[in-house]
Parts: C-alpha cells; sequence; structure tokens
C-alpha cells in the first residue's frame, strides 16, 4: 500500500468558489481525499494587492501541508495569478495547480466570435492572464469584463433573485449591442450562477468554465508522482474556513452538494 497516496489533496480559494473545482475533483477521483479551505474572512481576494493575496496564498498552503496534503489545488484564479509561480519555486516538489480561464477552449469552439471573459477586476490585472489573452488577439473579438462584488453573492448563498439580475443586466447590457458568442467564467464563484448569467448572455451564448481541465491536470500531475489514491472506497471531504462564523462550513456544505 503506498501511504501517500491515502493523503489529502488540498485546495484552497478566497472564499466558496473553489467548491465549483471540488465537485469536478470528486467526480473524476472519487477515491481521493479532500481538505477544502476557504478564506472567506479575508475574501475577496479580486481587490485586494498582488502581495496581499501571495501572502495569502502562503498562508493557506502552509496550512493545507500541516495537515498532510499530498497537492495543492488554487482553485481560485486571482491567487493562481499572483501565487502559482512563487508556490512552486517554495515547494518544487510539490505537485501545485493552478486555475486557467477557458480562454482557448472559447476561441476554438468560435473562431472569430465575440467572448467575454469575466472575472475579478485583480484576476483581469494579472501578467499570467493578460498574455493568455494576447495569443488569441488575431483569432477573435475578447473582452475583459470586470465583474467586482459579484462573487460576494455566492458567498452569501444568493444564486438567484432581482438583485443579483439586476447585478448581470448593468455589467451585460453595454456589451450585447451585438451578440456574444462566448462568456468564459474567469473566477471559480462563477459556476454557481451559471443558469443567471445564461439567462442575461441570452441563448446563443456558450457559458465556458475551466474545471473540467483543471482536474484533469491535477489527475495527471498524481500519477505522474505515484501519488493517485489506491483505495476502493469513497474519500472523505473535510471543509475548513477562516472565518470562525459557522455558516460558511454550512454554506459550503450547502454548495458542494448543490444539484447539476
Amino acid at each position: 500500500m503506498n501511504q501517500a497516496s491515502h493523503s489529502p489533496v488540498g485546495f484552497f480559494d478566497s472564499g466558496m468558489g473553489g467548491i465549483s473545482v471540488l465537485r469536478e475533483a470528486v467526480r473524476q477521483l472519487p477515491h481521493e481525499n479532500f481538505i477544502y479551505f476557504g478564506d472567506s474572512y479575508n475574501a475577496p481576494y479580486g481587490i485586494k494587492s498582488h502581495e496581499e493575496v501571495l501572502q495569502l496564498s502562503k498562508k493557506a498552503t502552509s496550512l493545507l501541508l500541516r495537515q498532510g496534503a499530498k497537492a495543492i489545488v488554487i482553485a481560485c484564479n486571482t491567487a493562481t495569478g499572483a501565487a502559482a509561480n512563487t508556490l512552486r519555486r517554495i515547494y518544487p516538489q510539490l505537485p501545485i495547480i493552478g486555475i486557467e480561464p477557458a480562454v482557448k477552449p472559447a476561441v476554438l469552439r468560435h473562431p472569430g466570435g465575440r467572448i467575454v471573459v469575466m472575472a475579478t477586476p485583480r484576476a483581469l490585472q494579472e501578467e499570467k492572464l493578460l498574455r493568455l489573452l494576447a495569443q488569441f488577439d488575431d483569432k477573435a473579438e475578447v473582452f475583459r469584463l470586470p465583474c467586482g462584488g459579484l462573487m460576494e453573492f455566492v458567498e452569501r448563498g444568493e444564486l438567484d433573485g432581482n438583485r443579483l439580475n439586476r447585478y448581470l443586466h448593468q455589467r451585460f447590457d453595454p456589451l450585447f449591442d451585438r451578440p456574444v458568442d462566448a462568456v468564459v467564467l474567469g473566477c471559480t464563484h462563477y459556476p454557481f450562477l451559471k443558469k443567471a448569467i445564461a439567462k442575461v448572455a441570452g441563448p446563443q451564448a456558450e457559458i465556458i468554465d475551466g474545471n473540467a481541465g483543471t482536474v484533469r491536470e491535477l489527475k495527471r500531475r498524481l500519477q505522474c508522482e505515484n501519488l493517485l489514491s489506491d483505495s476502493d472506497q469513497p474519500g472523505q471531504v473535510i471543509f475548513q474556513n477562516s472565518s470562525p462564523d459557522p455558516a460558511y462550513i454550512a454554506r459550503s456544505e450547502m454548495l458542494f452538494h448543490l444539484p447539476e
């Protein structure tokens, strides 16, 4: 038996958005154990400085490693842009998987189309994302849409309703002088709002997130390092949160078990 294979995979996010990635991980890797740390006390990351996000990401990674994590998933676009490269330098032997907005799949499916990339203001300023977008300058019309305040709807468990609908219309309506072909969800909170976003974006717009690709990369890395669980039993998921308010754990469980 490979003892290391039974160690948990650590996930962290600025709050509860990364649970959308965790749900996909449990689907693809049902025998793995997971620890999910939501840093709701310090949320949102998307309006903080690069250095603040880096320090919070270091702290979250250290917390998960003290609990025996065999790999780390940075389940946050903002933290990936600010901290992934630094964390990989600090922990060169540790599989560290970040998040990348699914811009490439969107462009490949809609060449020459109009594509909106929704993300936090900080994530849209990160050099990593700007380099990614530059690769597709001549292949599609890509718009960056800063959505400060949107992740808080998920943190509150407010996944539909008039207030969310008004917020989305305020952001989207200026772009909809012509139809949009695809909307890329560049924050892990946003998949929980997919139905509301689709309603505002219109039936012609494909809503795309990168969660499945992220988990495929996690699986590949675990296989390469001989760290995949060899158990035939369902894995365990543990939720932790930096906020002392127990409502965050209850809401995390609710989002995790949300029907598709």
